[in-house]
Formats: structure tokens, sequence, C-alpha cells
């Protein structure tokens, strides 16, 4: 099956290489509710600026002083830390629908006499369960906001450990392993759009009943909820990757309600399936172009190839798509596919780059295992065999919040398109098909203005391979006062990765104090 090459957040994406946004998770890797009566005209209205804010509603209110979460301390080994549920409606128009039990986390202030307020945080996805980046906050964020935020993660809706979570397959090999990117036959061919069709057939059959309320718009009204749960008049947002996007959804819908958002890694909010995933397929090239070109300069690297790197690894990828090498027992062959989603796992950080490198240089002598590794580490495969539900999750999630379905021959035609733009990281010959066979979103995602918000920073790397500093350029154009800063590093997300970018988001999320436009780290 051709997947999304997805931008999850550690934002993470898929199979046989995808064309789109990866599924990953990267970063420094009772309901209180609101009323969607204004929904339907938000809906129709929503490619017109402003349109599409909403009005907080006292309709399914809780008195936030009677612990609506019902937070429990988590234990000795995370002291300051607590977990509960908040209960939001499936359908914010008709509660009588059912609900989401969301688990939340909060990391409480380590300095409560300077505490600010709350920080809600997302590692991005879509698809990824964000309460452990509360849990974990004290290995993701800096001492200042630790000691002045309550940070507030939990897992969106169908996603993580709330119920009920999204759940389509339990066999990631058969879907994403079998298929030859490059088919030779029209048998090979129809194996591709035949898996495609199966697995969104079983997402959609699976989850009927939550399907058309998982997309963003309806995670952002559940920030909204916890913002109310909470007892906050305004709150702060910090999101990565995917993040950008809810966060970007939720200042569109509740302006009012934003005391500061920072978005890292951000995507780009106008872009369609098609742009979209050409932006990151070319992040990506790019960024595997930067790791043959190191090898090729440097004598000790494994796949130097007598300073003609690319060469060996352009071999290797021919060699995989004529002749899969064995990999593990009982596992699936490499393939061209296989490796090139390995790829992308290692490219969200160089830190990887070394893992890579071993691995496709044993792949260049017959041994697949290294390779095996990081395309299980892209799908989060347990020690167990099993797997989380973030692939599925993103997927479903992307495709409900987007109104196109390009049609199997529509997708075809993209291919040609995406190998100009990247030849060496999407030389797939067919479409990805990747919402082609779900049904037509009812709630596609809100357009992103931020009309009203204030000052949002976002943040975007110069190398970022998932979301591409373009991409992140374009979030900050489409906000009404976005402000933009710019990383200069070889990774998917900028926070942490010098003093400066520390520095600039922490002032901003503490002082509001906003960076200079186009400031430079």
């Amino acid at each position: 099956m051709a997947l999304i090459a997805g931008a999850c957040g550690d934002g993470r994406n898929d199979g046989a290489v995808i064309q789109g946004d990866v599924p990953r998770t990267d970063s420094p890797t009772t309901a209180a509710t609101t009323d969607d009566t204004d929904n339907t005209d938000n809906q129709a209205s929503s490619t017109t600026e402003g349109s599409a804010s909403e009005t907080p509603s006292t309709e399914f209110a809780i008195d936030p002083s009677s612990n609506p979460f019902d937070w429990k301390d988590l234990g000795s080994a995370k002291d300051g830390v607590q977990t509960g549920t908040l209960r939001v409606p499936i359908d914010y128009k008709d509660p009588s629908k059912g609900t989401f039990d969301l688990l939340v986390a909060r990391h409480l202030a380590t300095k409560p006499s300077k505490r600010i307020g709350s920080l809600l945080v997302n590692p991005g996805g879509p698809g990824f369960g964000g309460s452990e980046f509360a849990v974990q906050a004290d290995s993701v964020y800096s001492e200042a906001l630790l000691e002045q935020f309550d940070i507030i993660g939990w897992d969106p809706r169908g996603t993580g450990k709330s119920t009920p979570a999204i759940d389509c397959i339990d066999d990631y090999d058969r879907y994403f392993a079998s298929t030859d990117i490059t088919p030779d036959n029209a048998a090979e061919r129809q194996q591709i759009i035949d898996l495609a069709k199966e697995f969104e057939t079983k997402c959609a059959e699976k989850n009927a009943k939550i399907l058309q309320f998982v997309g963003t718009n309806s995670s952002a009204r559940d920030m909204d909820s916890i913002r109310r749960a909470l007892g906050e008049e305004k709150i702060s947002y910090f999101g990565f990757s995917y993040g950008s996007e809810l966060g970007a959804a939720w200042a569109t819908l509740f302006p009012s309600t934003v005391r500061a958002a920072v978005l890292d890694g951000a995507t780009d909010p106008s872009s369609d399936f098609l742009t979209s995933g050409l932006q990151q397929s070319a992040g990506f090239e790019k960024s595997i172009n930067t790791f043959l070109q190191r090898c090729s300069a440097k004598r000790a690297c494994l796949l130097y190839n007598g300073g003609n790197a690319e060469k060996a690894f352009d071999d290797l990828m021919l060699s995989l798509d004529n002749t899969p090498i064995a990999s593990r027992s009982g596992r699936p062959k490499v393939t061209r596919g296989v490796a090139l989603t390995a790829v992308a796992e290692a490219m969200y950080s160089e830190t990887s780059w070394p893992d890579l490198e071993a691995a496709l240089a044993d792949a260049i002598r017959g041994d697949g295992s290294g390779l095996l590794d990081l395309y299980d580490s892209y799908f989060q495969r347990q020690r167990d065999g099993t797997y989380d539900n973030s692939l599925e999750a993103f997927q479903t999630i992307s495709c409900m919040d987007a109104a196109e379905r390009l049609t199997v021959a529509e997708e075809d035609a993209s291919a040609a398109s995406f190998i100009a733009a990247a030849p060496r990281f999407a030389p797939g010959t067919t479409g990805s098909y990747f919402c082609t066979f779900y049904p037509p979103a009812q709630d596609p995602r809100v357009t992103i203005t931020g009309k009203g918000a204030g000052p949002v920073l976002v943040v975007g790397t110069t190398g970022d391979p998932a979301t591409p500093l373009s991409s992140t350029e374009n979030m900050a154009k489409a906000l009404e006062q976005g402000v933009l800063l710019v990383v200069t590093a070889d990774q998917h997300t900028g926070y942490s990765v010098n003093q400066c970018s520390t520095d600039a988001v922490d002032n901003y999320l503490l002082k509001l104090t906003v960076p200079a436009a186009g400031k430079r780290c």
C-alpha cells in the first residue's frame, strides 16, 4: 500500500513510501464544551477570513472547582505529575451521539508562586497521544517553562489512551511492506489499489460511530473544553509539527481565548494533499541529499564509496527494487519501499544518521535487519510485535480533515510530479490512494486565519524534511499576526536546538515578548 510520507510531529508517517504527510511524533522528540450552533455556517464560509470563530457555550459548562478531571497523582516516580480524564461529546452539535473520554496529564508548575497558568502541548501527528509530553515534560521543555506553567498534555480524540480510539488493522506488514512501489505489471499495481481500499474500508467501517468527528476542528473544540474545565479565561499553547495545524485551527475558532501560541515545525495550512505531498517529498529529498553529500566528503563514512555515496545509495535502491533482501526471521524482506520508510525515519534528526549509515552499509552486504529496525521505529512497533494506533489515527484524521477525494486515475497522474520533485525519496510510479476510499469528510478543517488571536510565534528549521521551511513560512503568512522564527538545523522542529531558539520561545511564552519577524537562530 503506497502511503503518504507524512508529518507526524516528530512529529512521524508510511509504508511503501508515501506522498504526503509522514506519521511520526517529532519534537524536541462530563464535558466543558463549546457551542457549535454556528458550525454549519462556519464550514460553509470557511474560506472567508475570520468567519470561523466560535462562541463558547454554557450548555455543557461545569464547575472547574468540582475537579472535572478527577486528577490522580501519577506516583513517586513522577512527583508533581497527575493524570485524569475529561468527557467531551463525540458531536458538539448533538451530544446524544455519545462521548469521548480524553486522557489528560498535568505536570504541575515547579514554582507555584511564579505560576502563570496552563500550557497546552501537542507533539504532532495527527494521531499521536500528547499526554506523554506532560508526563515527560522535564525532558522536553526548559526549566523556566516548567517552573511557571502547568504543562497540560492530552491524547486527542481517537488517539492514544483516550477512548474510544481509532482502530483499523493489526497486521502492518501486510499493508506497508508487501507491495512494490514501482509495479512491473497490472497485477502488482492492482495489489496496491486493493490493499489501499481494504485498509480504508476497514478504518471507515470499524470506526463508523466516530469517523466524522475525529478531525482537527473537533480536537480544537476539545482544547476549549479543557481550557474551560481548568477554569482559565485565556490559555497558552505549544504545538509541534501537526500540532501547529491543531493550534492554528484552535486560534482561528477560539481567538479570544488565546494568551500565546507557539507553532513549531509548522505545516502549510493552505496546501491540498498534492501540494503538501510534493512539499514534503522535496523536503525529505533535500535532507537525504545532505546526508549523502556529507558521506561523500568523509572517508570514515560507511557509505563513502570513493567519494560517491550518492551512487552507492542509488545502486542499493535499484537493487532492492529488483531483489529484496532478508531482514529478520518471520519478518518481510526489505524492499525499496521498506528501505525508504527507514530512510524517512532517520531524516527526522541528524542524530539518527549514523544508524542509517550503518543500516545502508549492512544492506549493501545483504543484511536488511538495520533498515527493518528503522522501519519498525517509524511505525512504532512494540517489542511484542504489536503497534499503537498512531498510523491508523494519522491517516483517518488526515482524511477527515480534507474535503478532496482524488480518484485512482487522479492519484496515478500525480506520480510523475513526485518523481520529478524527489527522485530518491518518492520514486513510486502509482498514486498513494491515501484518502481515495474514505467517505467524504463532513467537517473538513477550517481555513486558518488566526484572526483576533494576537501574535502567534511560528518556528521553522532550515533543514526540516517533514515540514520544510517554505511550509512554515506559509503558516506564518496565513495567520493574521504570524511571527516567523527561523532556526538553522537539519531536523524536524526547532525548539531547544540552540540557546537562541529556546530563549526566543521561552521569552514569548513567559513574558509575551515577541521576537522580531524573521529572526534567525
